[in-house]
């Protein structure tokens, strides 16, 4: 694969997709039971944005950047700014969390989680990363082939009742990644009905997704929601124009948790005919 999120990192879709999950685990958080989480394609963590690679795109200057010269936003885009800029000095904002560290940073003392990466050099950065906390497991390899190893979780001896899985990967082959998506969902459902499941998904032209979305409704899921940020119209195949999450089980009233944020980032992330939406595509019962 050739595809590297430093070129990518800080920008509108990580600020939804991290928005996002974030969300999700802090309503993990409200039960005292232990949690799990599994990122599938999880990057090597944490990516500067002084890189040559960050500075090439400059993706994060209308992104991170962007909501962190903005006062007075919703609680649920603040609690994301505040993990961010803890990964930080004060004031300054030289780095951006991945996925991985922005989760592992929410856990618990009692949670766990796994971390997967393909590319070798990244999975090493993310081990080094995670060298010395215990709660997190670091595997070099592709994330979709953990499933069976991984759900239902454990800790040591002890089963792990709840999960949230959060698969984002790099989509270079649009037209076989969703198919597996799908299949991964199954799997994961099946293994493991009531796991919480976070699916991002980039939008360059929104109908294209419609047989994805489809198939997504049929899942023995009790719930899927979508949530979605066009910072431009989707009307060029060529760039990425929005993105979306795909969520699955998700926490009780998550829309009413979720539907602050994304006018808030439309008018500070979005071009003229931006756009979002937020859509129950299976209704919880």
């Amino acid at each position: 694969m050739n595809y590297r999120h430093a070129f990518h990192a800080g920008n509108h879709a990580d600020v939804l997709k991290h928005v996002v999950m974030l969300a999700m685990i802090d309503a993990l958080k409200r039960k005292e039971s232990p949690f799990f989480v599994l990122d599938t394609h999880a990057g090597r963590g944490r990516y500067l944005l002084s890189a040559e690679e960050s500075r090439k795109t400059a993706e994060a200057d209308l992104g991170i950047l962007q909501l962190m010269s903005t006062p007075a936003l919703p609680e649920v885009v603040e609690r994301y700014l505040r993990a961010v800029q803890a990964d930080n000095p004060v004031g300054a904002l030289v780095s951006y969390p991945g996925s991985p560290l922005l989760a592992a940073r929410a856990l618990r003392e009692q949670d766990r989680m796994a971390a997967c990466e393909l590319q070798k050099d990244e999975a090493a950065a993310l081990k080094e990363l995670f060298a010395h906390d215990r709660r997190v497991q670091v595997f070099a390899g592709n994330g979709y082939d953990s499933i069976r190893a991984l759900l239902p979780p454990k800790s040591g001896a002890d089963k792990i009742g709840r999960a949230l899985v959060l698969i984002d990967p790099p989509y270079e082959v649009q037209d076989a990644e969703y198919p597996q998506i799908i299949t991964t969902l199954r799997e994961i459902l099946t293994r493991m009905p009531q796991a919480q499941c976070a699916v991002w998904y980039p939008i360059k032209q929104r109908r294209s997704l419609q047989q994805f979305f489809r198939k997504a409704t049929h899942l023995p899921a009790k719930s899927v929601l979508v949530a979605e940020l066009l910072v431009r119209p989707d009307d060029s195949p060529l760039r990425l124009n929005g993105s979306g999450m795909l969520l699955v089980n998700t926490p009780w009233q998550f829309d009413k948790i979720l539907s602050p944020a994304l006018p808030t980032l439309k008018k500070h992330l979005g071009e003229a005919g931006a756009s979002t939406r937020l859509e129950w595509l299976k209704m919880p019962e």
